[in-house]
């Protein structure tokens, strides 16, 4: 199963802070692309890798994507390979998705961003803005660092905090985590250990899991899992899958080529059809409903749920 392509031209390449470039993707032929919901993230083909962008335009028939890319030097290569691109070149993206919607019922939004999380809880406070939602953000960086702090301040005037000190941010966020009204919902993204401490705050100040949103990318964000065991129905073969390796590895160790990409849980290449067994699903891909049914998972980030999967294989 793999997911339909967009060719995209880039259009524009901005410096949103040092480090950091805006690139302005549109259809080759200024085709209104596919509209979005807040939060989501494109999927880029870069230099033999899918890598996934949080979009931060309008979602509402959009005439272009906009992503902020920030060039990750001991990276795997996406963000300088982007980084190294002029306009007029040509990229190819899977269509946006999301798992790090906002909830349309919220009373209020918190929005937290560090570093270059920033980007969807910009694409949250945009929506915010448009729908009326009460919001308030705060977002840490590092001094000189902040991308599209005018921006996100023209959005909320008054509701947003740029803050370039940990103590201060630290602070602010204690004091408002405590004060926000019942029905408020929290969103987070940034760097591990700073989704961590938020995390970690809120939930000591009380705040209900279901109401802590937090977006998290990459196979570094995922903790190693239990081992569990694999049948494979069609080749009839049982083999034990060992924490820290993915099913994925599992399989190219026993010889089979299966298709793949990203290697992120975002791209959809790697899905495999899944017999019985509960399916710990850690993608970005599917869609809920389809994780519900646990009739396919990404073998690339998914694990089993419980001590065994059947798959067809």
């Amino acid at each position: 199963m793999s997911a339909p392509t967009l060719e995209l031209e880039i259009a524009d390449i901005t410096e949103s802070a040092p480090e950091v470039s805006t690139l302005t993707l549109k259809h080759p032929e200024g085709r209104v692309l596919p509209s979005f919901t807040p939060g989501s993230h494109l999927v880029l083909e870069c230099s033999g890798k899918a890598n996934a962008y949080s979009l931060i335009s309008d979602p509402v028939m959009p005439t272009s994507y906009q992503i902020s890319v920030l060039r990750i030097h001991e990276g795997s290569g996406g963000s300088r390979w982007l980084h190294e691109r002029q306009p007029g070149e040509r990229l190819t993206a899977r269509p946006p998705r999301s798992a790090f919607a906002p909830q349309l019922k919220a009373r209020k939004q918190l929005l937290i961003a560090g570093g270059i999380g920033v980007t969807p809880i910009f694409s949250h406070l945009r929506a915010a803005a448009a729908w009326g939602i009460p919001v308030e953000v705060l977002y840490a960086h590092r001094p000189g660092h902040g991308a599209h702090c005018d921006e996100l301040k023209t959005l909320a005037p008054g509701r947003v905090r740029c803050l370039d000190s940990r103590a201060e941010f630290a602070a602010a966020f204690a004091e408002a985590v405590i004060r926000q009204p019942i029905g408020t919902h929290l969103y987070c993204c940034g760097p591990e250990p700073f989704m961590d401490i938020v995390v970690g705050t809120a939930r000591g100040a009380g705040w209900p899991p279901g109401r802590i949103h937090t977006e998290r990318f990459g196979i570094d964000a995922l903790d190693p899992g239990d081992p569990f065991e694999v049948v494979l129905t069609e080749s009839n073969q049982k083999f034990t899958v060992p924490s820290g390796i993915s099913l994925l590895e599992a399989l190219e160790k026993k010889g089979f080529d299966i298709p793949n990409l990203c290697r992120q849980g975002v791209c959809g290449e790697c899905v495999l059809p899944v017999r019985t067994g509960a399916v710990l699903h850690r993608d970005h891909f599917l869609t809920e409903e389809e994780k519900e049914s646990d009739e396919q998972m990404m073998c690339c980030v998914s694990r089993a749920r419980e001590e065994e999967l059947e798959i067809a294989l």
